[in-house]
């Protein structure tokens, strides 16, 4: 705090000024940090302040975490801030020095703090909770930011070898898997029987394997699943790297599925009918072996009054026509967007907002779901559709972080001529646990 009362003192030359700005940064954190706490279960953390360009980009997906009385002091507080600050200029040049000095002091204390042994014990692992309860916001903010820093990349991966157990099922042709946004088991959430999804149901009947995936994040944080299922890293082994793995995913390219298939043979495509620059994946994905990196600008605009996003079974349609396409060995990856919040009430006209717009993206999800498996067992070829829920939603009063987070996931095993094969059945994994059940596929 000295060293941001500094900062607003060498700016304003006016110390009444910067202990005003310094404490409305602090208090504009804690409303944040707070907000966030509230609706998806997880305060402010250091990989927060990477998405400050995105949530420029599309302040729709940030500020309904926000209430608009919230809103309303931020904005009041802003521009008195900066009234203030013109208002109470000094052109004293005396200080402007002292801001300076006093920044510059207090920003050494803390790089010798960081650096000194005595912080050699603290916050070791990550425990959020915990060190939050026990260090404050700030401190906790600025800890697991040099934690992460100093967080080495792992040790290459080990190439894919292709199984040759004439026993085992043929490995598949054809993978494709659809990380599917916000899809959750609406009987889980609500606990009731009769919003059974119907494609969900056969197809869990039908899987390879089936299961629950134990995703830690709520409501957000597409990129902690995702993460897991590309890199097949579990949190534990990420460390610090855990709250935004994307950040740190170019320091271990070799893990990616996408890498790991290309060495025996595999070409693959990424398809996310978004903005690609969302956690740099216009970087990121070809970086990872992806050969073909598809986003909106794809897909024809969305019609009004059929959503915000493009929809899930346009999606799958478009990835059954790619895979149609396909010779050799293929893997898709596709991230759907229907099922994107915010839930507020003019999400679907005629539908209202809530939970009752969830439930009906929730349903094209699962049609979606229906026809992918139609068209893949139709293909005729060795396949595998993975198909699984990123997080669940953020829905107040409806589904909140307080309660279970895990999400449902099937894997399908076509043999040649498109017969399902029966597998181990119902097992629970993480997204690490989801890659490496893929890779058994294969290797």
């Amino acid at each position: 705090m000295t060293a941001v009362f500094g900062l607003c003192l060498a700016g304003s030359g006016n110390p009444p000024v910067a202990g005003i700005l310094a404490s409305g940064l602090m208090a504009l954190f804690t409303v944040a940090s707070n907000a966030k706490y509230k609706m998806l279960g997880e305060p402010l953390v250091f990989s927060d302040l990477a998405l400050i360009v995105s949530i420029v980009r599309h302040p729709g997906f940030y500020f309904t975490a926000v209430s608009k009385r919230q809103r309303w002091m931020m904005g009041a507080g802003a521009s008195t801030s900066f009234a203030i600050l013109v208002l109470l200029f000094s052109t004293r040049l005396e200080p402007h020095l002292l801001g300076c000095a006093m920044s510059l002091a207090a920003g050494a204390a803390l790089s010798l703090l960081l650096r000194s042994r005595w912080l050699d014990s603290i916050a070791q692992n990550p425990n959020l909770a915990s060190d939050l309860a026990q260090y404050g916001m700030i401190a906790t903010l600025l800890l697991y930011w040099w934690r992460w820093q100093h967080t080495a990349d792992p040790a290459p991966c080990p190439k894919l070898a292709v199984h040759s157990d004439a026993t085992a099922a043929a490995a598949p042709e054809l993978i494709v898997i659809v990380q599917c946004e916000s899809f959750a088991d609406p009987v889980e959430i609500i606990g009731d029987p009769r919003l059974a999804l119907q494609g969900l149901t056969r197809a869990r009947a039908a899987a390879w394997q089936h299961g629950e995936l134990a995703v830690s994040g709520f409501g957000a944080y597409t990129m902690r699943t995702e993460f897991g299922v590309l890199f097949g890293r579990s949190e534990a082994a990420l460390g610090f790297r855990r709250y935004d793995p994307f950040l740190s995913a170019h320091g271990e390219t070799s893990y990616a599925l996408s890498a790991r298939l290309a060495a025996v043979g595999y070409g693959s495509t990424f398809v996310h009918p978004h903005d690609l620059r969302f956690y740099a994946r216009d970087r990121l994905m070809p970086a990872i072996g992806f050969d073909r990196v598809i986003g909106k600008e794809a897909f024809a605009p969305v019609p009004p009054g059929s959503g915000r996003y493009v929809d899930d079974r346009t999606l799958g349609a478009t990835l059954a026509d790619l895979a149609a396409a396909t010779t050799g060995p293929t893997l898709l990856y596709a991230v759907t967007m229907e099922n994107h919040g915010p839930w507020d009430a003019d999400r679907i006209p005629g539908f209202g907002g809530g939970f009752d717009a969830y439930l009906q993206h929730l349903r094209n999800s699962d049609t979606m779901l229906t026809e992918l498996i139609a068209r893949i067992a139709s293909d005729g070829r060795p396949a595998l559709l993975v198909f699984f829920g990123d997080h669940r939603p953020a829905i107040p009063g409806v589904s909140m972080p307080e309660t279970t987070r895990h999400t449902p996931y099937v894997m399908m095993r076509f043999a040649a001529g498109g017969r399902p094969i029966d597998g181990p059945g119902q097992v629970n994994l993480t997204p690490a646990g989801l890659h490496h059940a893929v890779l058994r596929c294969v290797a």
